[in-house]
């Protein structure tokens, strides 16, 4: 393969996770391949005469310590770049809006943005999955505390509330028809009935099975790792103490996949993470999904390597004649 060009749009570099970062994961299998790779953030795309472009700098990862050089900046156009990842982090606020509507002005035949700016924005990580109701739990959307409650005792008296614009298991509560803290939290995360919020069935199987993230390329699974809650916890996010275990992709996370694949090659989202409990899909993470780095360890495997000639393959069929430099 030509060496490529590629841009990844994301956080600060000082704040980045050797160890667990799917984004470095990625930036050192593309060192490996010799391609020619760049870091900018949000704040530094801007569009001049209707071209977009940003400051950039190239950018050289290792494992040892320093774990990355910087290069001089420089300002490029877009269209200088076979690919462009769009891997800044949650949450999904004006800022990162905005950026997807810069990254939207790129001529998709020259460049190969990935996700797409389109599919990002129409797929809110909680939202999307009410796409699938086969494949879902029980779910609500609603800022009205007194619809939510009526909810719960539908299912039981116990549910799942969480933020539509929150992550990394932030916001998130398991709530109890006894709980005297109930009406409270519920006014907390509707903001008095103002910001809706999603309610879930709770899926008991998280506690024996965990909440297992699916990596999935193209419609296709890549690998899976199970995010074990502690004991104190309902939540089995990593950076709350949740334990990762071995998981293999089994014939549910196939079937999920299958009903979901054409939908998401649809909003061009090749590169997601899904959240399944219990052989049910609870969120579909597209901005920055991680969870490679544990899959590889865990598996013996090198996912980023086959999400690298993925990208390759779609950066071969562009016309990059027509490309602005």
């Amino acid at each position: 393969m030509a060496t490529l060009r590629v841009l990844y749009v994301m956080d600060p570099l000082a704040g980045i996770l050797v160890d667990k970062d799917t984004t470095f994961a990625f930036m050192l299998e593309g060192d490996r391949r010799d391609h020619e790779q760049y870091h900018c953030g949000i704040g530094d795309l801007f569009v001049e005469h209707a071209r977009p472009a940003a400051r950039v700098r190239r950018v050289r990862v290792q494992r040892t310590a320093p774990p990355y050089t910087l290069h001089e900046e420089r300002t490029a156009p877009l269209a200088w770049f076979d690919v462009v990842f769009m891997r800044k982090d949650p949450p999904f606020d004006l800022a990162y809006y905005f950026a997807t509507q810069i990254l939207g002005l790129v001529d998709p035949r020259t460049t190969f943005v990935v996700n797409d700016p389109r599919g990002l924005r129409e797929a809110n990580e909680k939202l999307y999955a009410l796409r699938f109701p086969d494949i879902t739990p029980e779910s609500l959307v609603t800022a009205d505390p007194v619809r939510l409650k009526t909810f719960m005792e539908k299912l039981g008296g116990e549910m799942i509330v969480k933020p539509l614009d929150g992550c990394g298991g932030a916001g998130v509560f398991h709530l109890h028809r006894g709980d005297r803290n109930l009406n409270a939290i519920l006014e907390l995360s509707t903001a008095n009935g103002i910001r809706p919020v999603m309610a879930q069935r709770y899926l008991a199987a998280v506690r024996e099975e965990g909440d297992k993230r699916l990596i999935v390329l193209a419609g296709e699974p890549l690998g899976a790792v199970r995010r074990i809650p502690r004991e104190d916890e309902h939540r089995g996010n990593i950076h709350v103490g949740g334990r990762v275990e071995r998981a293999p992709v089994d014939a549910r996370d196939r079937e999920i996949c299958r009903q979901m694949a054409e939908r998401l090659l649809a909003d061009g989202l090749y590169f997601v993470g899904l959240d399944v409990i219990g052989g049910l899909l609870t969120e579909v993470n597209v901005t920055s999904p991680t969870g490679i780095q544990e899959i590889d360890r865990l598996d013996g495997v090198c996912l980023e390597a086959r999400v690298l000639d993925f990208v390759e393959q779609r950066a071969a069929t562009l016309d990059r004649r027509t490309a602005a430099h």
